[in-house]
């Protein structure tokens, strides 16, 4: 069993109830967007708000515990922080899988053909899963 106080002050962030029951989720389902949080933290603690979840969620990804998966035309999902990985979305069921991929080249090309100063990278790539293309 991973110890969710111990990740939280490895970060320097308060340990609180609703904060452990967050990683808690993160780690346990992957990818979670705040409604669906909401929703299963809605049986432990059944006054928290939605104000108190994009709060505590807000705090952690300033810390970089936890990153913001932006997916096209639709809510960002949450994920505990990772080595540098791809994400792949199904088009249709909307899965999200982690792929761990070298991002370094695609980086360092963007970076001399743009000119920018790259300091995080999100990469989703979207397809049919196994199951939606069978």
């Amino acid at each position: 069993m991973t110890n969710y106080t111990s990740l939280l002050k490895d970060y320097d962030l308060k340990v609180t109830p609703q904060r452990v029951a967050i990683v808690e989720e993160l780690y346990l389902n992957g990818h979670m967007n705040i409604d669906d949080l909401y929703k299963k933290l809605l049986s432990k603690f059944p006054s928290i708000s939605l104000a108190t979840i994009y709060k505590n969620i807000n705090a952690m990804v300033e810390k970089v515990f936890l990153s913001e998966v932006k997916i096209p035309n639709s809510k960002s999902v949450y994920e505990l922080v990772k080595e540098e990985h791809a994400h792949m979305l199904c088009s249709s069921c909307g899965y999200i899988e982690d792929v761990t991929v070298n991002t370094t080249s695609v980086v360092n090309e963007a970076a001399s053909l743009s000119q920018f100063q790259i300091d995080s990278t999100n990469i989703v790539l979207s397809g049919l899963c196994p199951k939606c293309s069978k």
